[in-house]
């Protein structure tokens, strides 16, 4: 008999990332994975992105069944909400906000998605967060609208995805994160929330990869 086994050990520090990695999670307003928790308790910023809070508020008692809810919503608060406020519950926003979180407001800007506001958020405004060796972990990322799910697998700008098998060197030339002969795998390394510098991008890979980028309005 076949059997599969599925782990998750390269998401937590001291495994293959090693220990100076600097965690932060976003939260998506789609159906919480099991292992939510895991990932809340070793991030160093949890941001919710807009309903996301709903899932937090909704969802977290339920994975503690034995704990009381109201418990489990002061141990699982979001440092942060943010995004464009549309989907948020009012109730859940007054209790976040009486507890303390940080309410970023971004309904101005309609061009991006809300998971592309979180990450930009953590990328250049966290404060005390150590961005060195910054890993972004996003919690119910895949489900829902196919076209939030596609956008989510985009990302912020561009990123390159060994697809089949991993990529043993992979060099960039017009990126602001470029690549130098590195190596990418599913379960590691895979370049993501990059961001174009250039006029001209150059790749050259040991593998196929797929190249994903944002399209911009002008």
């Amino acid at each position: 008999m076949d059997v599969m086994t599925h782990s998750s050990t390269f998401l937590l520090p001291g495994n293959d990332h090693g220990s100076s990695v600097t965690y932060a999670l976003v939260v998506l307003n789609q159906r919480l994975p099991r292992f939510t928790p895991i990932l809340w308790d070793h991030a160093q910023v949890r941001v919710c992105a807009d309903g996301g809070a709903n899932r937090v508020f909704d969802e977290m008692p339920l994975l503690f069944p034995r704990d009381d809810a109201l418990d489990v919503r002061h141990r699982y608060k979001p440092d942060i909400i943010k995004g464009d406020m549309d989907s948020i519950r009012t109730e859940v926003l007054d209790f976040y906000t009486n507890l303390g979180t940080k309410v970023v407001d971004e309904s101005h800007d309609q061009d991006t998605t809300d998971l592309h506001k979180c990450v930009a958020y953590i990328r250049d405004f966290a404060p005390n967060l150590d961005k060195s060796n910054l890993c972004i972990l996003v919690a119910a990322a895949l489900g829902g609208r196919f076209d939030h799910e596609a956008a989510n697998i985009n990302g912020p700008h561009c990123g390159l995805i060994p697809i089949g098998m991993a990529s043993v060197g992979t060099t960039t030339t017009g990126l602001q994160w470029d690549l130098t002969n590195t190596e990418m795998r599913f379960g590691d390394l895979v370049s993501t929330s990059n961001l174009v510098q250039g006029e001209k991008i150059t790749v050259q890979s040991s593998s196929d990869l797929l190249w994903t980028i944002s399209i911009k309005k002008v």
